[in-house]
């Protein structure tokens, strides 16, 4: 809205996550496409500390990207769903109920896909994982081919999402990419006191989600 002040909704951290991850995954598809294993394995440790790191930014970051904010609750799904359906959207100072199923169903899938990754075992055995050794090439394999499919699911949610932003865009007028780069959105977006949170990075709390990500990363490449 034109003349209206611009409040800070997502932190610096959540969107360099966000956009990073988006480059990783492309580039870890490609890279595996492409047969660059080493490269693969090299981004794979890469984005298990931005997942790392986005867990623990749940618990400690600002209060948009804390877990305790999603609306997860089935009459706020509902009431969300029903006023949707009446052509009303009113934007969400975070994510709004479907937004929050979309985020959740993409880490977990995300999850699944590094873990997969981390144990699995190409069918010649000359390709695997940084933490293959600690299990049975049977097991192994499976990890390889439950990849495989996590992969799949990853990429028909990633589609999901954004054919979901292109709708509130085309008819909700409702750009959410924008807000994903600036971390701004208008503050006759929201009531009063939605706007009360404040979202600016604790530094303390940056430090020890990043070290915990670091110490995830040095595990698992110290493990195998």
């Amino acid at each position: 809205m034109a003349g209206s002040s611009r409040i800070l909704v997502w932190d610096g951290a959540l969107r360099l996550f966000h956009w990073s991850t988006v480059l990783l995954v492309a580039a870890m598809w490609w890279s595996a496409e492409n047969h660059m294993m080493d490269w693969h394995r090299r981004m794979g440790m890469i984005l298990v500390g931005l997942v790392t790191f986005r867990l623990a930014w749940g618990l400690l970051g600002p209060r948009t990207a804390r877990f305790t904010s999603w609306q997860l609750g089935p009459g706020a799904m509902l009431g969300y769903l029903k006023s949707l359906k009446r052509g009303v959207h009113k934007p969400s100072f975070g994510h709004n109920p479907i937004g929050t199923l979309s985020v959740i169903a993409m880490l977990a899938a995300l999850c699944v896909q590094l873990g997969t990754g981390l144990f699995a075992v190409d069918v010649d055995g000359l390709e695997s994982g940084p933490l293959s050794t600690l299990v049975s090439f049977e097991a192994g394999r499976q990890a390889a081919e439950i990849h495989e499919i996590s992969f799949n699911i990853l990429v028909a949610l990633i589609g999901l999402h954004v054919a979901a932003v292109a709708v509130y865009l085309i008819f909700f007028k409702d750009n959410l990419v924008r807000p994903m780069v600036t971390g701004r959105r208008a503050s006759a977006d929201f009531e009063a006191g939605e706007t009360l949170a404040d979202n600016r990075l604790s530094w303390l709390r940056l430090a020890i989600a990043v070290a915990v990500a670091f110490a995830a990363m040095w595990g698992i490449s110290t493990a195998g």
